[in-house]
């Protein structure tokens, strides 16, 4: 998990004063990728690693002009590939920021957290957590997945697939063949079986629109029906 920090973590750890951490802000040369539920900026290690660099620039004597015409020219140096890539203006999202897209509880995304279902992308010291977008698309999944009458524990299950699957297309070639053929054979029957339960669901969803669309039909003669009595008839029953 990649680490992340705050504007005062980014300025200690990067030895530079969080007057000089604003105006590279105020510059575009650095920006926080998100902020935590209480408003904090949150900064990747991607970006920590390019603060070292713009830190030696400035050491250097270069201004913010000099320093942009030189990222523009010749830009700064890649990052480590643990710290990956990362899009300067890449955002990320908290568990608030998630919750309120998806429309659950906070608490929700973080009991979700805690089974191992989803896991942030990033992890500060102080336990701000970011999440990258995509989680997102994963968090709706996990409601379908709900509505379709999976436990939690089986969710988990599905998630842990989602993994195997990640690891095997990116590693494939660190696995033994045998080994990797029993894996995706299981991801195969794995998703026979959730098409399985969808094909169950379906047919429910088609019995209740039958049944819903049948009974709106007779509340609606009912009710022309219950329009059309003399109102004499209705008030002798008073």
């Amino acid at each position: 998990m990649k680490e992340i920090f705050t504007a005062d973590e980014f300025a200690s750890k990067l030895g530079i004063s969080k007057r000089i951490l604003a105006d590279w802000e105020k510059e575009e040369l650095v920006k926080p990728s998100g902020t935590s539920d209480e408003g904090v900026p949150l900064y990747t290690a991607w970006q920590f690693e390019r603060g070292q660099h713009l830190k030696k620039l400035h050491e250097l004597g270069y201004g913010f002009d000099d320093i942009k015409k030189i990222i523009k020219k010749v830009g700064l140096p890649k990052v480590s590939s643990e710290n990956g890539k990362q899009n300067l203006n890449e955002s990320y999202l908290t568990v608030g920021q998630i919750a309120e897209s998806v429309k659950v509880s906070p608490r929700t995304i973080k009991h979700w957290e805690e089974m191992g279902i989803i896991e942030p992308d990033m992890r500060s010291e102080g336990g701000y957590r970011l999440y990258a977008r995509r989680w997102v698309f994963i968090a709706n999944l996990i409601k379908d997945l709900q509505l379709f009458g999976y436990s939690l524990d089986e969710i988990k299950k599905v998630s842990d697939y989602f993994r195997v699957f990640l690891d095997l297309s990116s590693n494939l070639e660190t696995h033994k063949i045998d080994d990797a053929e029993g894996k995706l054979n299981e991801l195969l029957i794995a998703i026979d079986g959730l098409f399985d339960k969808m094909e169950l669901f379906k047919a429910g969803i088609s019995r209740w629109e039958d049944l819903l669309k049948k009974k709106k039909k007779e509340i609606i003669t009912l009710k022309q029906k219950n329009s059309k009595r003399p109102q004499a008839a209705t008030e002798d029953q008073k």
